[in-house]
This record gives structure tokens, sequence and C-alpha cells, in this order.
């Protein structure tokens, strides 16, 4: 597998004005952590860290870390990107977990669901509807999946694909097996839309009743 390089620099500080004040310099506050050893926390470049994520590391690459300012040298590491955190008006990452790998030790991670083809129920008015986007599985790092691709196109209305149809040689698929993925409903019937002029017709009309029979009344009291 492809690896990525990354370089962090050890933070002293914490809290979130030292965060604030990180993103304003363009960098993005991180934490090291995983097997048993005191998480690290670190700033990355965020320039370089979303050149790794648009080249489609999505988390799931392995990266070769490099952590300055720890004593008197560095310290390299081998990590994947676990979780982020991003604002949700401006869409930037504004925290970042990295976790130690171990190369021959299993991990769970998420792998991104991608479908392809064109589902013979849609063709007849149907709606495919994706449940599922991640799956969780667990193998080596190097065996990380980097998608797990559906094809839907023998999907008929009211047909669905479920996770236990999915086979992956290397790693062990640990999300539920009877959990749809994707699905083919039958069309949707929409109510046609009320005329307004029959809107107008039906309100004229309660009033010419209201009129009438206040003439009624009117005509009894007489």
């Amino acid at each position: 597998m492809e690896r990525e390089t990354l370089m962090a620099q050890f933070r002293p500080e914490k809290g979130k004005g030292a965060a604030r004040r990180l993103r304003h310099e363009g960098l993005i506050p991180a934490v090291v952590y995983g097997h048993h050893e005191d998480p690290i926390p670190v700033s990355l470049n965020s320039q370089q860290l979303t050149k790794i994520l648009r080249r489609g590391a999505r988390g799931r690459s392995l990266i070769n870390l490099t952590i300055d300012g720890l004593g008197d040298g560095s310290i390299n590491t081998t990590v994947i990107l676990k979780d982020k955190q991003v604002n949700p008006l401006k869409q930037t990452i504004i925290h970042v977990d990295l976790y130690r790998v171990i190369m021959h030790e299993e991990i769970s991670v998420s792998v991104p669901v991608h479908t392809v083809g064109t589902a013979i129920g849609v063709e007849k008015g149907g709606v495919a509807d994706q449940l599922l986007r991640e799956i969780e599985v667990r193998c080596l790092p190097t065996d990380i999946p980097p998608e797990i691709e559906i094809d839907v196109s023998s999907l008929d209305i009211g047909d669905a694909i479920h996770v236990e149809s999915i086979r992956l040689e290397k790693a062990t698929i640990l999300t539920d097996p009877q959990q749809a993925i994707v699905t083919v409903a039958p069309p949707t019937v929409l109510e046609e839309p009320v005329v307004e002029e029959e809107v107008e017709e039906e309100v004229a009309v309660e009033e010419e009743e209201k009129v009438e029979a206040a003439e009624e009344t009117a005509g009894e009291r007489e």
C-alpha cells in the first residue's frame, strides 16, 4: 500500500484559546494516540493535510508521521487518520485524531461504499436509496481496502443489497450482515395539486351558503 508523508509539531499548549491561535496560523490541532502509549498533542499544516485527503486518502491510507519538538530529536511513527472534526459552516477541518498502527496487528476501520451502474428498478421509475455509506472492517494495516464497490444494475423495484453479500479476501466485515446497503423503492405517487380556481369556487360556494343561512335566519325572525 502506498504511504503518505506528514510532518507534525509537538504543541505544549492546550485549550480552546491555543487551538484557535493555531488555526489562525494555518495549522490544525491534532492528537496522536494508540497502543497504550501516552497521547501526543501536535499541530499539522492544514495545506499539507488537505492535499493528502484530496489524493484520496480518506483516512484509510497509511501515513508516515514525523513529530518534531519532542526532546532533542524527532519521532517517526506510522498512523492512520482515525477521525476529524469539521466546522459545519466553513467546512474546514478543525481537529484531527491520528491512530498509531503496528504493521503486524489488525485494526478496525471504516471503508467507504461506492455504487456503480443504474438499477433496473430506477429505469422503471423506482427510487434508489443508499442507506449505508461506510462499512466497518478489521484487517492488517496493509490490507485496508480504499473503498468497497457495489454494482446495483441488477436491482429491480423492491430489491436490496445487504452487507452479507459483500466478500473481502483480506478483511473481516464487522458491520451487521443483515443491514441493507442499497434499496430500490417503488415510485412515489404525488397527489395532484388542487387547481386554484377550484379552491376559489369552493370558497365562493361556502360564502354563498353562509349568506343564504343568514337570510333564512333573518326571515324566520321577521
